[in-house]
């Protein structure tokens, strides 16, 4: 079984269910899962895990999201995108200073009501399904954080931003509350994702460029191992004699480990490690547990000695 994770550009007019449904045909495995839905107008970065990487399918989900998006100001759709219906258009009086100055104000934490079309589910039920039926129903603000928003261009109606945000954050939303701060309403017409770290959209590759590959026989090339999510972690590997501790997943103690850079003595144990099988494998990661004073497993992640996880120069 494949192991790892792809960076697929995800095309206009597919869902991220789609993409899911048409890697499972081209790489023969079932094993799939996406990191982060994207609306099927949307493009760009959407980071699929194979295999036994589908473990980490809620880390990246987790991680920051860069986008690029086209503001389109003066219309308020029911979508809050420019496919959906129009319920108002009104007139831009707005210059761009204060188009700058009111999108500043939506940097740091914000809360953000989601939109009623979105997968999100009350009382059992997706929020699309309800608003496709002409109902709409009470929700939640929600917290979400807005690391960076930058004006790229304003070409009004037409404002041009780039935005990086956590988890969770609906772009078009951010659109219709500018907009609406702004007093003329506004919608996103256009969304493209370029970055979920660590995958950027000059490395992403279009569901037919990933077909080719894997007819060739050169699908490995693109995979990314799943322990280079985790680089900025202390590696460590098992001493032979206790290797059987290991694959049983039992806890293991911090003498048993092999640190392939001394550890200091102000960080004797590390909260986080990432661990390799005596031949190089990547194995999982664990967690230092203060109380009992061993290493508990957290995720693992070892498939075997065909799995592409295998990579002896990741120390």
């Amino acid at each position: 079984m494949t192991n790892g994770i792809l960076n697929v550009y995800k095309e206009r007019g597919f869902t991220s269910h789609d993409v899911v449904a048409k890697l499972r045909g081209i790489l023969k495995m079932k094993k799939i899962g996406h990191t982060g839905t994207l609306d099927p107008d949307a493009c760009g970065v959407l980071p699929v895990c194979l295999g036994q990487a589908t473990k980490v399918c809620d880390l990246l989900t987790d991680r920051k999201k860069t986008y690029e998006a086209v503001l389109l100001l003066g219309r308020e759709t029911d979508t809050q995108d420019a496919g959906g219906q129009t319920l108002r258009e009104r007139p831009v009086t707005a210059d761009e200073e204060e188009i700058r100055r009111t999108a500043g104000r939506f940097l740091g934490r914000q809360m953000q009501l989601p939109p009623m079309y979105s997968a999100l589910k009350v009382g059992g039920r997706r929020l699309y399904e309800l608003a496709r039926e002409g109902k709409t129903v009470e929700r939640a603000p929600r917290p979400v954080f807005f690391y960076e928003i930058e004006i790229r261009s304003v070409q009004l109606p037409r404002v041009y931003l780039r935005v990086t945000c956590s988890k969770g954050t609906y772009i078009r939303t951010l659109c219709h509350d500018i907009g609406e701060a702004l007093g003329c309403g506004g919608c996103m017409e256009e969304l493209l994702r370029t970055r979920v770290e660590p995958f950027g959209l000059e490395e992403s590759l279009k569901l037919s460029e990933i077909e080719e590959l894997a007819a060739a026989g050169r699908i490995s090339e693109v995979i990314w191992p799943v322990d280079r999510l985790f680089m900025d972690w202390p590696a460590a590997w098992i001493r032979q004699d206790f290797t059987r501790y290991m694959y049983n997943g039992n806890p293991l103690k911090a003498q048993w480990l092999v640190w392939r850079i001394p550890v200091s003595s102000e960080r004797e144990h590390p909260s986080l490690i990432r661990l390799y099988t005596e031949q190089g494998d990547f194995f999982g990661t664990y967690e230092w547990d203060k109380e009992k004073n061993f290493y508990r497993l957290q995720k693992m992640f070892y498939g075997g000695s065909d799995d592409i996880l295998r990579k002896h120069d990741r120390f």
